[in-house]
Parts: structure tokens; C-alpha cells; sequence
């Protein structure tokens, strides 16, 4: 199992913030005092209610930093709907490493499948469709990388990692711009310099969307706060003159309003809350035998 360097990084710090800067179980000054150094135990991380898994390579490794010789076993994959009362980890050995370890491992994977099961709910919502929801950059900042896993968990898709791997030109970008007639010189210079990044520009209005769909070198349109009637609009312009370029819905989609949203022909929906509104799963760690 390989885990990124910021993720790594990350566990490092969620240990550090319970077990002090060794991140090691001596940290831990209530198993050393109640919990004998040769107490062994099982464990295992339940589901409390139904959810999708995601986030367990990450558990897995924060039990593994506390104590390497702890048995683990796991019970699903990336991704499983897990029922209510269902187990996702097993862990054996040390009980004072459990303990150590309960936490961090539990605040990770009740954060990530948290969203892996709001994202499954997104999913859900518009199955038959043709429409991808997408997640955005409203991440916990150094937890990108995990909640988007999490996203494709889910059964949504990743939008750019960051603001170095796609271009997105936003109402204030358009501001300090000025004017879209001078993007044409702009858009054709990126091509130049980055051959085979993705161009998207925003819009609120059907006019700069007219504009916008003329101009070469765009691969999508971010159709911003529309209603449903104005981007069925959109999309029958979009047909006729540009079927090349994607059509993307972005602002304050939920729940109730996705389904309509596919039902105007866009091509891609954003979705903020996949990340950011997330409840976390409830998951706890449950001792078996000492």
C-alpha cells in the first residue's frame, strides 16, 4: 500500500495532536496507567448506520504508525455499502496500541465515509442520466486528496485537484478583466503553453454564454446560479452552434434541485456540498476480548 506524501503527513499530524510529538502510545498517559503493557485485544470498527466505505488505507496506516505489530484485517473495499451493525476493520494485538491509535483512526474514516455516503445519495439521485456530478476545490485544507478519493468513492468524479492542473476563469477573474472580447488572445496563449489542459469559463447570463460559445479554444462553459429554464436555453444554443463544448451547473445544487438540474441536458454538475456539507459516518471501535 502506498500512501501519498501529504497524506502521510497528515496521519504523522493527527497522531502528533494525541499522543504528543513522538506519536507514540507512551503519549497515551490513560492506557498506561489503567490498561497492563501485555493486555492484547480485539477490536473491531462498526458501522452504527448504514454507510460507504472510504478512507480505510488511511485507518489501516494510522493504526500501523502507532504500533507496526498489530494484526489488521479488512472486512470491505473502497466504495462498499456497508449495512448498519456491519464491521470495516478488525484490529488485534496490543490493547494500549488500540486505544493509542482509536481515535485518529476513527476521526479519518468517519470524515470520509461521511462523504463517500452523501456522494452515493448525489449519485443515486440522477441514476439514468447521462449527467456527471463533480466535486470542487471546498475541501478541508490538507485533506484534499482524501476527501476527493472519497468523492469517487461515492460514485461521483473528481473535478481539478487544484489550481494548477485546469483552468477556471470565475466572475472575478472576469472582473479584474474587464471585458470577454479580450479572453480570444488569453485562451489561444494557454493552448501555446499548456497544450492539453482543460480551458472553462464561467457564465451567468444566456448573452455571455452567445459570446463565449463563438470563441475558440473552450472546452467547458460553467453555466453559474441559472435557473433550470435558462440552462435548457442554453443547452438547445449550445446544440446548434458549439456540441463540442460541455455544459457545467455549478451553484447551490441539492439534493432536491439535482435531478432537475440533469434533466436540462448539462453535461456536468458541481456540487460544493459533496465536501462540504458532509455529516460524518457514524463509526465506532468496539473491544472484543482481552
Amino acid at each position: 500500500m502506498s500512501i501519498p506524501r501529504e497524506v502521510s503527513d497528515l496521519i504523522a499530524l493527527a497522531l502528533s495532536e494525541d499522543l504528543g510529538s513522538t506519536a507514540d502510545p507512551s503519549g497515551d498517559v490513560t492506557s498506561r496507567a489503567f490498561i497492563p503493557a501485555d493486555s492484547l485485544s480485539q477490536a473491531n470498527i462498526v458501522a452504527r448506520s448504514a454507510c460507504v466505505a472510504s478512507g480505510l488505507d488511511t485507518a489501516l496506516e494510522s493504526f500501523r504508525r502507532v504500533d507496526p505489530s498489530l494484526e489488521l484485517t479488512l472486512h470491505c473495499d473502497e466504495g462498499a455499502l456497508m449495512p448498519a451493525g456491519s464491521t470495516l476493520i478488525t484490529v488485534r494485538g496490543s490493547t494500549r496500541s488500540i486505544l493509542s491509535a482509536e481515535r485518529t483512526a476513527l476521526n479519518f474514516l468517519g470524515r470520509l465515509c461521511g462523504i463517500a455516503t452523501l456522494s452515493r445519495r448525489y449519485a443515486e439521485a440522477v441514476r439514468g442520466s447521462n449527467v456527471k456530478l463533480l466535486d470542487t476545490r471546498k475541501t478541508t485544507p490538507g485533506w484534499r486528496l482524501l476527501e476527493k478519493q472519497a468523492v469517487k468513492a461515492g460514485g461521483c468524479v473528481n473535478h481539478r485537484l487544484g489550481l494548477y492542473d485546469a483552468v477556471l476563469v470565475k466572475d472575478n477573474h472576469l472582473a479584474a478583466l474587464g471585458d470577454l472580447a479580450l479572453l480570444p488572445p488569453v485562451i489561444a496563449q494557454i493552448r501555446k503553453e499548456h497544450p492539453g489542459v482543460a480551458i472553462e469559463i464561467e457564465a451567468d447570463t444566456l448573452d455571455q454564454v452567445e459570446q463565449l460559445i463563438r470563441m475558440p479554444g473552450i472546452d467547458v462553459i460553467l453555466l453559474d446560479n441559472m435557473s433550470c429554464e435558462l440552462m435548457g436555453e442554453v443547452v438547445a444554443l449550445r446544440d446548434s452552434l458549439a456540441p463540442h463544448i460541455l455544459l457545467e451547473a455549478s451553484g447551490g445544487v441539492t439534493l432536491e434541485s439535482v435531478p432537475k438540474i440533469a434533466a436540462t441536458g448539462v453535461d456536468r454538475i458541481s456540487v460544493g456540498a459533496l465536501t462540504h456539507s458532509a455529516v460524518n459516518a457514524d463509526l465506532s471501535l468496539e473491544i472484543e476480548t482481552p
